[in-house]
């Protein structure tokens, strides 16, 4: 009989999270988001003042804090790499959130909304631009998450939001985690933080009756769970991710992403990316499945 999952605790470790990066990227809208679920948000917040300002919510009741700091600040910017060293010696933890977009994108939205950018005088604002993504590149290297936010539309960039940055608001673990079936032919997924192959499992692509059909079925799912080879896989995997997933949450981290893959991404890695969003659910964790290559 499979041991009960942990009763979730509350969670003990604040989160706090630094949103920055591109004039236009996003961040108002962003911080909007998160004040609609219980952060307590502040903007355009001095990065001198981030050290003091944390130092004060960790002596409140607030733990889920969000603050915009950018470039708006210049006058303070280069203390923020001092703010930020000062929290690492503190061992506070905080997460980095750098929101960007293609200068097409930025320009037009400079021109629908006629807002001026902080580092516009009277030269061009594709100048202001690259100057402002100079200014912000060691930022943006040293950020937890880097979102592109060119072809997203509000309610894309809500869900992205949502996706990597999910907390209950009664304060219980809110990892998000999501798991993408994929073929190794067509190419590793970049944002994967953990990669599995289950390319040792029988293949039904050589089945006639099952090639033109996909993981999702319930034929394929019969067919590859038959095999032993695919059960002890199975009651091997899932007791290691029941293992992680508490270590991961302990360490504050919120998004995880999970890459399954066989060799054309349409039956072996998707039939498992099923099962193990089966397992997590029922373990009580929030999980999204994506199939990247199952119609290729």
């Amino acid at each position: 009989m499979q041991e009960a999952f942990p009763v979730y605790r509350k969670v003990d470790i604040m989160k706090f999270l630094i949103i920055t990066g591109m004039s236009g990227a996003g961040k108002s809208l962003a911080l909007d988001h998160f004040e609609d679920r219980g952060f307590f948000c502040v903007d355009n917040l001095p990065p001198a003042l981030i050290t003091k300002f944390a130092d004060l919510c960790q002596r409140s009741s607030k733990d889920k804090i969000a603050v915009v700091s950018d470039i708006r600040g210049r006058d303070f910017f280069q203390a923020l790499y001092s703010s930020l060293k000062e929290l690492d010696e503190e061992d506070f933890k905080y997460e980095i959130l750098f929101l960007n977009a293609s200068d097409e994108t930025l320009v037009r939205r400079f021109k629908e909304t006629r807002r001026r950018h902080p580092l516009k005088s009277e030269g061009r604002l594709l100048d202001a631009i690259e100057k402002e993504r100079e200014m912000l590149d060691e930022l943006k290297g040293r950020a937890s998450l880097v979102l592109d936010t060119s072809e997203l539309s509000v309610n894309s960039f809500q869900k992205e939001l949502d996706r990597y940055y999910a907390v209950s608001d009664n304060g219980y673990p809110g990892m998000s985690i999501a798991i993408i079936s994929f073929g190794f032919k067509y190419g590793l997924p970049l944002d994967a933080d953990s990669v599995f192959d289950v390319r040792f499992m029988p293949n039904p692509h050589y089945v006639d009756s099952l090639r033109e059909k996909t993981g999702e079925q319930q034929e394929v799912q019969e067919y590859i769970f038959q095999w032993p080879v695919a059960n002890k896989f199975y009651n091997k995997f899932f007791p290691l991710m029941k293992f992680l997933l508490p270590e991961y949450i302990k360490e504050g981290k919120s998004h995880l992403l999970i890459a399954i893959g066989c060799t054309g991404g349409k039956h072996r890695s998707v039939a498992s990316a099923l099962r193990l969003r089966d397992f997590l659910t029922s373990q009580g964790y929030r999980v999204n499945v994506e199939h990247r290559d199952i119609n290729k």
